[in-house]
């Protein structure tokens, strides 16, 4: 039985010994992992990839509990029963950067990054296919491992692995890419320097891979530590597993990408307080969709919008919802009055559907989703999908299981974040998974 199919009124029911709540009138269910540090965002952040991931009927967690401890977790797919490890990895949560990614590969070991913020790699993988015991630390290929930060997995459809992450500082660093064979059990560099800063700048990106495999990768470049120094909005593709890279006219680059050479999806000036890391997604015909935030010109209220391409050109689209302003500027982990979002989009009898998830203050600071039925019109409904604040949460997500169920996982924590890497004080809150089927 799938929770998540539930379609009725409100009720509680007991599945395995865990507690679903299915809300009335749509497809949504939530159920509680366990208690985790809460005092800053860094379980919560947006560039986790991955919070959440499934494989062969089972889902897998990872957050830090309030020791800093890594905790790692797993299901029966639709269970409300989780099992939970604690294991021998601690890590200063007091930093927000340091998020945990996750991810499994073709053979079921699960693979784990933790603890990056310009530090030498925290990397291990399962003693054997679905275990929940960690390895020893291990190094990847030795290759630009001593400045890691925001390291990220990805699977591709073979069941061989990516790991992307910066090497270098905020304002001046690399984009570096290596790839774990399945078949070999080794990881290989395969992109040393794939978007070069040139010593001026770094690029933050944000990557996904669509159903056929295809990376698509898209960033803003920022020019030093200042958040207000990002501009514009950057894109490659790649359909050979990160070797060669092209833009999206199919136009080859000549590697290393910098900001000469890259392909511009949409030109946006520094100071539009334009956030960094945010999301894409391609669906499944491969069409690239990014979603972020920035302030146009004519207002000064920052508004979420939608860069995509469907056809020959690219398309900006503003949801304009927004009624509040606010300024983004300085260095560190901010306290933001909205989330940087996640999309989704896909295909329904012809017409070509998107949804972004996202937490905003003027909305009590829910988990929201806004949603077009038929991108030609531009219609954004926006609905909520919790009842009750999740803090300066940010939307992480199974990408596994919408690829393969059209269902949306949710990794849910209420946290707090003080404004430019400050620690709260505050009790552990409670990891949960909202899952919700549009």
């Amino acid at each position: 039985m799938k929770p998540y199919l539930f379609k009725s009124l409100l009720f509680i029911c007991i599945l395995f010994g865990g507690t679903v709540m299915v809300s009335a009138q749509t497809e949504k269910v939530t159920t509680t992992i366990g208690p985790a540090w809460a005092n800053n965002s860094v379980n919560t952040v947006v560039f986790r990839k991955n919070s959440l991931v499934s494989f062969k009927g089972e889902q897998y967690a990872a957050y830090y509990n309030n020791d800093q401890v890594l905790v790692l977790a797993k299901r029966k797919t639709g269970s409300a029963n989780w099992q939970t490890v604690t294991t021998q990895y601690k890590a200063d949560a007091a930093d927000a950067h340091k998020d945990i990614s996750i991810m499994v590969d073709g053979a079921g070991y699960l693979h784990v990054a933790w603890g990056h913020h310009n530090q030498a790699l925290n990397y291990a993988k399962s003693i054997k296919p679905g275990s929940l015991i960690l390895s020893a630390k291990q190094n990847m290929t030795g290759i630009a491992e001593n400045k890691v930060s925001y390291p990220e997995f990805y699977r591709l459809p073979g069941g061989d692995l990516l790991f992307v992450y910066r090497d270098g500082g905020s304002g001046n660093g690399n984009l570096v890419m290596n790839r774990y064979s399945v078949a070999s059990k080794k990881w290989v560099n395969i992109q040393q320097n794939l978007i070069d800063g040139e010593g001026k700048r770094n690029a933050y990106w944000q990557m996904c891979i669509d159903k056929k495999g295809t990376i698509h990768i898209s960033w803003v470049w920022r020019e030093t530590p200042d958040v207000a120094s990002n501009h514009d909005m950057c894109y490659a593709r790649s359909n050979d597993g990160g070797l060669t890279w092209e833009k999206s006219t199919g136009e080859k680059y000549t590697l290393p990408i910098n900001a000469a050479n890259a392909e511009y999806a949409c030109r946006i000036p520094q100071h539009s307080e334009l956030i960094n890391q945010t999301s894409m997604f391609a669906d499944d015909q491969g069409n690239p969709f990014i979603a972020t935030y920035w302030r146009d010109s004519s207002t000064t209220i920052p508004q979420y919008h939608m860069v995509y391409k469907i056809g020959d050109s690219w398309k900006s689209a503003s949801l304009g919802f927004r009624k509040t302003a606010f300024s983004l500027g300085g260095t560190g982990t901010k306290r933001i009055p909205i989330s940087r979002p996640q999309i989704i989009a896909w295909n329904k009898g012809g017409r070509q559907l998107a949804a972004i998830i996202f937490r905003d203050t003027e909305r009590g600071d829910n988990v929201s989703v806004a949603v077009n039925n038929d991108l030609q019109s531009g219609n954004w409904q926006i609905s909520d999908l919790s009842s009750e604040s999740v803090g300066e949460w940010e939307p992480t997500y199974d990408t596994e299981l919408w690829k393969d169920k059209k269902v949306l996982s949710l990794f849910v924590q209420k946290v707090t974040q003080v404004d430019g890497e400050g620690k709260a004080s505050i009790q552990p809150t409670n990891v949960q998974v909202l899952e919700w089927k549009p």
